[in-house]
């Protein structure tokens, strides 16, 4: 009953606690209550300069000094509206005046009743010059009455925190706000048990947040911090043990059959399986060989083999007498797989048909935009089951769809798919079964960063290439240099005259329409910033201006975008894979799983609009035959600044768990348990997947332990609560993020 009261006095309302603008400017990050309001961390700390006699100062000198006030006087301005106010201050070896230019009567007289003569103060600012006097002054520095004390100076040296601002909001309401919610600390839910804590040697959290928020030392916000980097890693954790357990709980199709397609398959296959590809493959069959839900992530780089691998479990479901499905983000890379699946299995993908192996299935492809007379026949097949594999978009996920055993579903780039998407596969699994789930992706996830992650999935890493590839080259183009991007026009054409492919990806289909309004990026003083990127460049004017470049007179241009139909972009694939089109111009539609392995070139137009894990994928798409790869990365950006360096990183790391780490340091963890897919302040406000992988690993094994002791949580109500906050805004019944 305690802790219940504790948890409802630490979600009272602000309003209730403090005044109007103070809930309003806490309101404006989203912290409406009190639990919220001390779990919300400071952006940085000012820590002043040490304390210095007045005597050894110099200008130019950050400097901090315990003084006396001498004497006040104060003047309006001569040329514009105002005072000027002049404190002489001495800390008894030298004397220093403080000046304070100000507009307003009631300024001057706020200061004047904070700076008697007599008064002790602490100083912080900066030394300048007064050229008029002839003496060093400071302008505008902060004080604040002090002790004459050791207590008293420590506190006067103590770290500020620095809050993030909106506009028009002070940082000292921000301070004044938090300082008011200590008072209460001690009524802030405890999510995590107290014995884990004291285990742990984590401060309590009613000391903690009085660290973070008001500390002495540097030292006290680490100690502060490491409580609210534990808990946050706790709950997340507690969320991953409750999926774990609710797998252990509900029944899945086993698919444990030794049957003739996969066997069939193997040694129909043109290459041989690389160990990493045999290894996996292993453990992806024990898994969905027992009777529980299996959910794994197999990542691995553009090119590691990871679609054989999906495909092998694939043709064990069906040889156990169960259904798989293959789930693509686009039409474009669902036809892609389609094609890819129908020849790699060749005469054991056609079922009844005269050429087709006896012990063949059938592979169907359902999408949006198919003609009715297809899509009946396709459903027809999944209902009745002689469509062993079915390859589609989210048309998939339909009511209409009805799969007659769905054992297996595998997910190809899942960062595509919400997770209403995946909740509604789960759902279609035979007699209240739940089918199997692997999820796919190219961008890889350091293993630190998927504990907290994917944390309810079991990571399977494929590091290894089957090396059927030339590889890829990248490059950085600098707008700014025109000689540089003459020659990466130059190049392209070069490589048509030899007679291979180039893409061309733009950031979007037209020009004429306005960039979306993006969210103006503020200082920490809460002012907005100039806007850093030009606007960007579209593909129905860039293949426009393409066909009148000499460079490519004679070039069979093509345009691909998502406002084509699907037939329309089915034949322009098409055209390009049959080696019609020499260049094409297209959106990011290509950016995974297309496959023309005599396309060499790849040119990012806007390059800095894309995030690292897109610029990869595309670059992914050339350089996959026996003809190396190059990629240009095209920037507006100025030599050497912020978007020039990010993109050269990104050219310079092959290696796409190198570039996991980039990615995720710069973007963030992303929405770990519901539906974004990126930005760290959405889902971490405190841990550092990188930095505290300890502290994910000291979490993962508590938070298990209890969920595995009390999976209801009834002993932990407080537990409970974060996490029913933390689902808030997602579908409790979601699958994995």
């Amino acid at each position: 009953m305690a802790r219940r009261q504790e948890t409802a006095r630490g979600s009272m309302p602000l309003k209730e606690l403090l005044i109007s603008k103070e809930s309003t400017a806490m309101a404006s990050f989203g912290v409406r209550d009190l639990d919220t309001m001390m779990r919300f961390a400071p952006r940085r700390y000012v820590v002043p300069a040490p304390l210095r006699s007045l005597h050894e100062v110099s200008q130019g000198e950050e400097v901090s000094a315990v003084v006396s006030v001498v004497s006040l006087r104060d003047r309006a301005m001569r040329s514009r509206h105002g005072f000027i106010l002049e404190v002489t201050v001495s800390d008894g070896d030298d004397e220093i005046v403080l000046t304070f230019f100000l507009t307003k009567q009631h300024q001057l007289q706020w200061h004047r009743g904070r700076l008697a003569v007599g008064a002790r103060i602490i100083v912080h600012g900066t030394v300048g010059f007064d050229g008029y006097r002839q003496a060093l002054q400071i302008t505008h520095p902060a004080y604040e009455p002090v002790e004459d004390t050791d207590e008293g100076r420590a506190w006067a040296q103590r770290p500020r925190p620095v809050y993030p601002l909106r506009q028009n909001i002070a940082q000292a309401t921000m301070r004044s706000a938090t300082e008011k919610g200590l008072e209460f600390a001690g009524s802030l839910s405890r999510p995590v048990p107290d014995e884990v804590i004291a285990r742990r040697a984590v401060a309590p959290l009613e000391e903690a947040v009085r660290l973070v928020h008001t500390p002495l030392t540097v030292e006290n916000t680490r100690h502060g911090m490491a409580h609210l980097r534990f808990e946050e890693a706790f709950i997340l954790q507690a969320i991953f043990a409750q999926r774990r357990g609710q797998d252990e709980r509900t029944p899945a199709p086993v698919l444990a059959a030794e049957g003739p397609l996969q066997g069939l398959f193997d040694a129909r296959l043109p290459f041989t399986l690389t160990d990493g590809q045999r290894e996996i493959g292993g453990e992806i069959e024990e898994r969905i060989g027992n009777g529980h839900p299996t959910s794994a992530l197999l990542q691995g780089d553009v090119g590691s083999g990871k679609t054989v691998v999906a495909l092998r479990a694939m043709l064990r479901a069906v040889d156990s007498g169960h259904q798989a499905a293959l789930l693509a983000p686009t039409e474009v890379l669902a036809e892609q797989h389609h094609r890819t699946l129908l020849t790699l299995l060749g005469d054991l993908a056609r079922a009844g048909q005269l050429d087709g192996h006896e012990a063949a299935t059938r592979v169907r492809l359902l999408t949006g935009s198919q003609r009715t007379a297809g899509r009946r026949e396709t459903l027809l097949d999944v209902t009745s089951g002689q469509a062993g594999i079915v390859v589609g978009t989210h048309a998939l996920l339909t009511e209409s769809v009805e799969f007659a055993s769905l054992g297996l579903v595998v997910i190809d780039e899942q960062h595509r798919f919400g997770v209403d998407h995946r909740r509604r596969l789960r759902t279609k699994g035979p007699a209240g079964q739940s089918p199997h789930v692997i999820v796919m992706t190219a961008t890889p996830i350091p293993r630190t960063a998927a504990l907290a992650t994917v944390g309810d999935l079991d990571v399977l890493s494929l590091r290894e290439s089957p090396g059927l590839r030339a590889g890829v080259t990248s490059f950085v183009v600098h707008e700014k240099l025109p000689k540089w991007e003459q020659r990466m026009w130059q190049r392209a054409a070069e490589e048509i005259a030899a007679g291979r492919q180039v893409f061309v990806v733009c950031a979007r289909i037209d020009e004429d329409e306005a960039d979306a309004p993006a969210p103006p990026e503020l200082d920490e003083n809460g002012n907005e910033k100039p806007p850093t990127l030009e606007p960007a460049r579209g593909v129905t004017q860039t293949a426009q201006r393409l066909a009148e470049r000499s460079e490519f007179a004679g070039a069979r241009l093509g345009i691909l975008h998502g406002r084509l139909t699907g037939e329309e972009k089915q034949e322009v694939m098409a055209q390009m894979a049959r080696g019609e089109i020499d260049l094409l111009v297209s959106t990011t539609v290509i950016e995974v799983g297309v496959d023309v392995p005599n396309a060499s070139t790849m040119i990012v137009l806007d390059a800095e609009r894309f995030g690292v894990s897109q610029l990869h994928q595309l670059r992914g798409r050339v350089g996959r035959g026996e003809h190396a790869g190059i990629a240009f990365f095209d920037s507006s950006a100025e030599v050497g600044a912020d978007h020039s360096l990010h993109l050269q990183r990104i050219a310079d790391a092959a290696d796409g768990f190198a570039l996991a780490e980039l990615d995720l340091r710069r973007r963030g963890a992303g929405d770990l348990v519901g539906e974004e897919q990126s930005g760290l302040q959405r889902t971490l406000k405190h841990l550092d997947v990188m930095r505290d992988a300890r502290v994910i690993e000291q979490a993962r094994e508590d938070a298990f332990a209890v969920v595995a002791a009390d999976p209801e949580l009834t002993a932990h109500p407080a537990l409970a609560g974060a996490i029913a906050d933390r689902l808030r805004d997602a579908d409790p019944d979601v699958e994995r993020s």
